[in-house]
C-alpha cells in the first residue's frame, strides 16, 4: 500500500476529531498532512513528506494566529455577554439606599444591585453590566 493513503486517511482522521472538538488547530494539522499526502503522490520520499507536512502544518497554524479566530481572548467573565447572559438585561429599581445599592426582582428571584461607577442613583430602568456573585451592576440605559 502507497504511503500517500496512510497521509490522506490521518488527514480525513484529523479533520473529523477537529469537528468533535471545535478548534481550528487540528484542521491547520489536517492541511499539513494532506501537503505530506500531496508530496507523496508526486514521489518524494518519506523524509521529504515529513517535512513537507510539518512546514505546512506550521504556516498554517501561524496564519490562524494571526486571525480573530486564533487570538486569545482574555476578558472577565464577570463582564463577558458570552459567558453570562444577564448582562444586557434590564431591570426595574424603584429606590436607592444611601449606599447607592437596592434589591429588585430579577428571575424569579430578589437580587442586590449595585450602582456602576459615574451613574446617577435614581428610579428607573437600568442595563445590567456585570455580574458579582448574587449582585448586579447595573449603570444607565
Amino acid at each position: 500500500m502507497t504511503s500517500y493513503y496512510f497521509w490522506f486517511a490521518a488527514s480525513v482522521v484529523l479533520v473529523i476529531a477537529e469537528m468533535a472538538s471545535g478548534t481550528f488547530y487540528l484542521l491547520m494539522v489536517a492541511c499539513g498532512v494532506t501537503a505530506g499526502g500531496i508530496a507523496a503522490l508526486l514521489g518524494a520520499e518519506v523524509p521529504m513528506q515529513t517535512v513537507t507536512a510539518a512546514l505546512v502544518a506550521i504556516v498554517a497554524i501561524v496564519a490562524l494566529r494571526r486571525t480573530r479566530f486564533g487570538r486569545l481572548r482574555r476578558t472577565d467573565a464577570a463582564t463577558d455577554p458570552d459567558v453570562n447572559l444577564d448582562i444586557g438585561q434590564e431591570v426595574e429599581v424603584s429606590t436607592w439606599d444611601a449606599f447607592r445599592r437596592a434589591r429588585v426582582p430579577y428571575r424569579g428571584a430578589d437580587w442586590n444591585v449595585e450602582l456602576a461607577p459615574g451613574t446617577d442613583p435614581a428610579p428607573g430602568r437600568y442595563r445590567i453590566v456585570e455580574v458579582r456573585g448574587a449582585t448586579l451592576i447595573v449603570s444607565a440605559r
